[in-house]
């Protein structure tokens, strides 16, 4: 069997909105959260907020948003939800 994931926490997300402001290298997020860099790099980069509304200085990474996003994108995706069919018949 292959090896067992968890998402993120509210709190790692909140400890990678600091110290990504501080800007600490994504390897020693990982070393201390004790993940991959690349689920630190991944979750930057699928989370990061920018709008065009608003000027650059205020784009960014921000824990609460992040959580905020991931929780929809992961409602979104759910199979009975997407295929109301399947859901009748179980």
């Amino acid at each position: 069997m292959g090896t067992v994931y968890t998402q993120l926490s509210m709190q790692e997300r909140r400890r990678i909105e600091g110290w990504w402001h501080a800007k600490v290298p994504v390897a020693e997020m990982a070393r201390v959260l004790k993940r991959h860099k690349s689920t630190i790099f991944r979750e930057i980069k699928r989370n990061y907020w920018a709008d065009d509304a608003f000027p650059k200085k205020y784009a960014g990474y921000f824990g609460m948003a992040a959580h905020q996003i991931t929780q929809r994108r992961r409602y979104t995706q759910r199979k009975l939800i997407r295929h109301p069919e399947l859901c009748q018949r179980v």
